[in-house]
């Protein structure tokens, strides 16, 4: 860590060791955070699990994505926490504790990139590098006030990063601005090869919408309201195929058999100790079985086909990014639970269709941040950037 405190609990306390970066370039002046399950030279990689800390060695090559921020003049400041082994969203670890959320300190942070969205929202970097398998950029974002994008399915190298289910896991990042938000995509996304059109056709997902407490939609109204006015009125739509149920138990399906893959070994070689919650999770995914993976699996294709001709090239959808502000950091496990598979029915739209998604901080209840989302077609990473900045403008 390269700061002299870490009042948020957001980094790793790992000693400082020298990461160089361009001199100019177009993120210069900036400092960023990395969550510790993507590689820099001179750290180790932890993931979030004091064992898997231990057997990683300090790392002798940086992440692609991560040299090309340093390309582009952005300064490294530290390693940020993540949910043990990725596999949580609600940024409570059991072996290294919680980061403060920056826009609710009575609040979880969300995860399972916690620190990131931490180091962020309590002005420690300018922004930082997550990781989004399930939700875990965009419930952080929306939870600390931030500005978060899930991109589409393999458009930001996740190379030297540790997976949790590479057929979800994607690599996004959150800021606290809109035009710190642009300045980085420019560097890491580019330019869309198919951007979208000016005007997009809006969509307002009515089912998604009715997934929300009367409270939380009335809440968010006034965001909705702030995203037509930029980009017109949206049109009603359904989102989801079949029901959201189908949705959910497919995408849990295809995310368990492959977090078992991915870490099952280690599990039932090392057999480590792991946190509420997490264990629950490894535990059930093991006994996925071939017969529900072979169901998810084609749920998932027609999915990603039904999405698609929803959107064709011009369609975004505005949604909720989350069922409601984040949960006290006081709320049980069985409490938290419920409500990662509330948020799971919103947010496996992107997971199963690979759509990039970005949340934008409009809205707040109870005190505390409430995060609206637009969902484009692949690809269109760049041009919703450029409408949440729009909108953020107006």
């Amino acid at each position: 860590m390269h700061l002299p405190d870490n009042p948020a609990h957001a980094f790793v306390p790992y000693p400082a060791a020298p990461v160089a970066h361009a001199v100019s370039g177009p993120l210069a002046g900036l400092t960023f955070a990395v969550k510790d399950l993507i590689d820099v030279a001179g750290y180790p990689t932890g993931g979030g699990n004091p064992l898997l800390l231990a057997v990683s060695g300090v790392k002798t090559s940086t992440a692609p994505t991560v040299q090309t921020l340093l390309d582009a003049g952005a300064r490294f400041v530290g390693k940020t926490h993540t949910d043990e082994l990725a596999f949580s969203m609600n940024g409570k670890n059991a072996h290294f504790g919680t980061p403060v959320n920056g826009g609710a300190p009575e609040r979880i942070p969300g995860g399972s990139s916690s620190g990131s969205a931490a180091a962020v929202s309590n002005r420690l970097c300018d922004f930082a590098l997550g990781t989004d398998t399930g939700g875990s950029v965009r419930a952080p974002a929306s939870h600390c006030g931030l500005f978060g994008i899930r991109p589409t399915h393999g458009r930001v190298s996740l190379e030297r990063c540790l997976d949790l289910a590479p057929s979800f896991d994607t690599c996004g990042f959150f800021t606290r601005d809109a035009p710190t938000f642009g300045r980085v995509a420019d560097v890491l996304l580019g330019a869309d090869a198919a951007p979208l059109p000016a005007p997009v056709r809006l969509l307002r997902p009515v089912d998604v919408w009715n997934l929300l407490a009367r409270e939380v939609a009335g809440a968010l109204s006034p965001a909705l309201a702030r995203v037509e006015a930029a980009l017109g009125k949206a049109q009603p739509c359904d989102a989801a195929l079949e029901s959201f149920d189908a949705m959910y138990w497919g995408f849990r399906h295809l995310q368990g058999r492959e977090a078992w893959m991915v870490d099952g070994p280690f599990i039932e070689r090392f057999a480590p100790p792991l946190g509420p919650g997490v264990a629950e999770r490894f535990a059930w995914a093991r006994q996925v079985t071939d017969e529900q993976v072979t169901s998810a699996a084609h749920f998932c294709d027609r999915y990603r086909g039904h999405l698609a001709d929803l959107l064709g090239r011009d369609g975004v959808l505005v949604m909720p990014t989350m069922p409601d502000v984040a949960p006290l950091l006081a709320a049980d496990e069985s409490e938290l639970e419920a409500y990662r598979n509330a948020a799971i029915r919103m947010l496996c739209i992107a997971g199963l269709s690979g759509f990039p998604q970005v949340t934008v901080p409009l809205s707040s209840r109870l005190g505390a941040p409430l995060g609206i989302s637009l969902l484009g077609p692949a690809g269109a990473d760049r041009s919703l950037v450029a409408l949440a900045g729009k909108i953020a403008a107006g």
